[in-house]
C-alpha cells in the first residue's frame, strides 16, 4: 500500500484546505522543502503536490516552492503534481524539471481530447484526478457538479492510457471523517488501472481498511490533514501498511 503525503502549496507555503475551500486554509509550514524532507525521512515513497494557486489561475504559480522540493528530494522518490495543468507545454515543463507524474483533473473532464493527447505524448506519466460526490464528477475546484458518472468516465480515461486514477470523495476531504472505502472499491472494480484513494483518511483504522482492499485495485492513499494535525502518524501508518501487506523483513 503506497501512502503518499500531500503538500498543498498556496503562496509558497504548505497549507491544508477544508473541502477545497481556498478561504479555509491552515498554514502548516512556510518551508515546503523542509516539509517534504520530513516525509521522506519518515519513509515516504512518493510525494503528492498540489499547486492551489495554479488550480485557480490555470497556469503554474508555485514554481519556486516546487523546484525547492524537487532539489530536496534529489530523485530519491517520485513526485506527482496537480493544479492548473491545462496544456501539453506545462506537462513537458514539469517533467523536464524532475516531476514524475502529472495529474490532470478538471481539464480531463472538460477536454477529453487534451487528456488523450497527453497520455499519447507522455506515456506512463499521466494520472487523472477524479473528484466526485454521490457518484457524479465535480470540476472547477469542486464548485461544479456535472452529470458525468464517475465510473463511466473512469473507464473512458483508462482507454486513453492514463497511468492511474486519484479518486477523491469531496464530501470527506479535509474533514477527518474516514475514507469512503465502498465508493473507492467500486471504482477500482470498474477499471483495471490502479486507484489511489484521497479524502477522509483519518487514523490507523483507515489504513487497515485500505490495506484490506488493496487486491481490489486500490494501490495507495493520499494523506493530508490527518498527518499534519496528528490524528495519524505517517511513519506508524507506513509501518502498519508494510506489515499488513507482508513487506516486513
Amino acid at each position: 500500500m503506497l501512502l503518499i503525503p500531500a503538500i498543498d502549496l498556496k503562496d509558497g507555503q504548505c497549507v491544508r484546505l477544508r473541502q477545497g475551500d481556498l478561504a479555509d486554509a491552515t498554514i502548516f509550514s512556510e518551508d515546503p522543502a523542509a516539509m517534504a524532507t520530513e516525509w521522506l525521512d519518515q519513509g515516504a515513497r512518493r510525494l503528492h503536490l498540489v499547486d492551489l494557486n495554479g488550480a485557480v489561475a490555470g497556469t503554474p504559480k508555485n514554481l519556486t516552492a516546487i523546484k525547492s522540493i524537487l532539489r530536496a528530494m534529489d530523485d530519491e522518490i517520485p513526485v506527482q503534481i496537480g493544479g492548473g495543468i491545462r496544456d501539453l507545454n506545462t506537462i513537458e515543463s514539469y517533467l523536464d524539471i524532475g516531476i514524475t507524474y502529472v495529474i490532470i483533473g478538471t481539464a480531463a473532464v472538460k477536454d477529453p481530447g487534451f487528456l488523450r493527447d497527453a497520455c499519447s505524448a507522455f506515456p506512463g506519466s499521466i494520472i487523472v484526478g477524479l473528484d466526485a460526490r454521490d457518484g457524479k464528477v465535480a470540476t472547477d475546484g469542486w464548485s461544479k457538479l456535472t452529470r458525468h458518472d464517475v465510473y463511466d468516465i473512469a473507464r473512458k480515461f483508462e482507454d486513453y492510457g492514463c497511468e492511474s486514477i486519484i479518486y477523491t470523495d469531496i464530501g470527506r476531504d479535509g474533514m477527518l471523517s474516514g475514507v469512503n472505502i465502498e465508493a473507492t472499491v467500486k471504482l477500482a472494480q470498474a477499471v483495471s488501472i490502479p486507484i489511489i484513494a484521497s479524502g477522509g483518511v483519518t487514523d490507523l483504522k483507515d489504513i487497515e481498511a485500505l490495506c484490506a482492499v488493496e487486491e481490489e485495485g486500490v494501490e495507495g492513499a493520499i494523506l493530508g490533514r490527518s498527518i499534519y494535525e496528528g490524528t495519524l502518524d505517517f511513519g506508524a501508518a507506513q509501518a502498519l501498511a508494510d506489515e499488513l501487506n507482508g513487506e516486513t523483513e
